[in-house]
């Protein structure tokens, strides 16, 4: 992989540049100086190519805040690389200025205050705005989403994701894959994936029955004739999708990273006359990172799940890796020069959704307006305040998470809570009102029940030493979870660098100080179970039930996880 240093001096060659990135120029504005849409939008257009990628949405139409993580630990090759680097740590890589607009939106570190500084972010109405000027400058400019679309909002659920892709459609896009959107059910995706006026792309969704590849729904790839250029666009869809989320619901598909199949494909659309290989992927960024040095011939990859957000691409070789945030917080512009066949150099920006700066698009404010409008009543009634920030990111835990299982412990009568590491969920600020619609985004899907049954002591050692080596199995190939699970009432020691079975030591209940006994049952309450047939109550009416009885929240820093890496 190329060195930083060496990065950073082919970035600024501009006699003879092989890429480079246009991040810098509102990185290091001062927090007092004004920025305008003109400063975000600025790019000077380079080659015959441009790709724009957003990715993980999860549903996200309305500007929103959103809190980066102050925890990512890499492990194995990946240990200190980017993404895995936070904080003060991420700030100084990048030569980022402490309360600059890029302090507020790549990293976690003031959040409060600078969200009051720099407002919200995201907006599909404002992605439209920033998308319509990178094709008015570059027509031919492919839209390539990266999926988690239609997942994660209370409209959503309540139109089977039917919203976001009517939204989606007035952006226009020119391909998907997807992820979570196989939670609505493999009946409902058919049908949604039937009606798009665009490729819905997955090299490595296979039927389950006959090891095939499912090509009347989901082709390999597609081609695109831009700027002279003949590109193949492969898709790369969730690799772990009956192992994260619950195989009943697809019971059709099998998925998998099938990397020797992606290498076949790059071969046969380079035998086709590709001249430009872009892998779709939602594979996450240190798969990706590991895929890339393993499949020759892939020129871009634009990289979803993990919800990284890099000013930088990364290289692997001669293969350029692209992650674009989440929750429409940014959108990124790649330019290519693509000559003979190859290419010849890149530029890139990421660029940040800024929503009280980019102006929104009317159109796409109309369509997401008529969409919202039925449940617009029910979405912004306020069930509580929040004097903590409330959010979800983090390796080990998070505070949106920290109240889930404060919910669940009471309201379930339970002694141990469980809340799945998920990524997605915007923030909210200390001092907002919280609304329906702000539980439900940070809950919503279509197996939400709160179940409430009895773990021994050592079965729940099992489930945190699974979902450990889910994270931090030193092969990214291996890493098939999202963050750490969330307790609530349990207290435990991590040493992430050991191996498998021996992470997880040190399990104490936090109501009486004892440590857990593994033959002793405990009342475990948690949800999103992947088990067909789980029963309870919804957890967003656990949730609202919960902050309706304390009317203000208010959550200490949770330390109950030693970490040791």
């Amino acid at each position: 992989m190329i060195s930083r240093r060496d990065f950073l001096q082919v970035g600024m060659a501009a006699s003879a540049i092989v890429g480079g990135s246009g991040f810098g120029n509102w990185a290091r504005l001062a927090a007092q100086q004004t920025l305008t849409q003109d400063q975000l939008l600025q790019f000077d257009t380079f080659g015959n190519v441009s790709l724009i990628h957003v990715t993980d949405i999860h549903a996200q139409m309305k500007p929103i805040f959103f809190r980066e993580p102050s925890v990512n630990l890499g492990v194995g090759e990946n240990l200190g690389a980017v993404p895995h680097v936070t904080g003060a740590d991420f700030r100084k890589l990048y030569g980022i200025a402490d309360g600059s607009p890029s302090h507020y939106a790549l990293s976690s570190g003031d959040f409060a205050a600078l969200a009051d500084m720099y407002g919200r972010v995201g907006g599909l109405d404002r992605v439209s705005t920033v998308i319509n000027a990178i094709r008015a400058d570059r027509p031919d400019a492919l839209l390539l989403d990266g999926g988690d679309t239609w997942h994660g909002s209370y409209t959503c659920y309540h139109t089977q994701g039917q919203d976001m892709v009517n939204v989606m459609n007035a952006l226009k896009p020119d391909a998907m894959t997807f992820h979570w959107e196989f939670t609505l059910g493999s009946e409902r995706v058919a049908e949604l994936v039937e009606s798009l006026p665009f490729a819905a792309l997955g090299q490595n969704i296979f039927d389950a029955e006959w090891d095939e590849p499912v090509l009347d729904l989901f082709p390999p790839y597609t081609f695109f004739e831009r700027g002279g250029v003949k590109i193949a666009v492969i898709g790369q869809a969730f690799p772990y999708m009956p192992i994260a989320n619950p195989r009943w619901m697809f019971p059709e598909y099998s998925f998998g990273i099938r990397d020797e199949n992606m290498a076949a494909m790059v071969e046969e659309v380079r035998a086709e006359g590709a001249e430009c290989v872009v892998v779709l992927s939602h594979n996450g960024f240190d798969v990706d990172k590991k895929m890339a040095g393993i499949v020759p011939g892939i020129d871009v990859i634009l990289s979803g799940h993990t919800h990284d957000a890099l000013p930088e691409p990364v290289l692997v070789g001669e293969t350029i890796i692209v992650p674009s945030g989440s929750n429409g917080k940014f959108v990124s512009r790649i330019d290519l020069d693509i000559r003979d066949g190859r290419m010849m150099g890149w530029k890139h920006k990421l660029i940040p959704v800024f929503s009280d700066v980019i102006q929104p698009d009317p159109e796409v404010t109309a369509v997401i307006d008529a969409e919202r409008a039925p449940y617009e009543d029910t979405l912004k009634e306020v069930i509580g305040t929040s004097d903590t920030t409330l959010y979800r990111r983090g390796n080990f835990n998070g505070t949106w998470d920290d109240l889930i299982c404060d919910a669940l412990l009471s309201e379930r009568d339970a002694e141990i809570a469980l809340s799945p590491g998920v990524r997605w969920g915007p923030s909210v600020v200390p001092g907002q009102e919280i609304t329906r619609e702000d539980i439900w985004n940070v809950t919503s899907m279509t197996y939400g029940e709160a179940y409430r049954t009895e773990f021994t002591g050592e079965f729940l050692k099992v489930v945190l030493e699974d979902v450990a080596d889910n994270i931090f199995n030193p092969d990214p190939f291996f890493q098939q979870g999202g963050d750490m699970v969330r307790t609530g009432g349990l207290g435990y020691k991590i040493e992430v660098s050991k191996p498998q079975g021996e992470r997880i030591s040190n399990m104490t209940l936090l109501s009486t100080g004892e440590p857990i006994d593994p033959a002793k049952n405990y009342v475990v309450a948690g949800w999103a179970s992947v088990n067909e047939g789980t029963e309870g109550p919804q957890i967003w009416d656990v949730v609202e039930s919960h902050i309706k009885k304390i009317g203000t929240v208010s959550l200490e820093p949770n330390n109950s996880v030693e970490v040791v890496t």
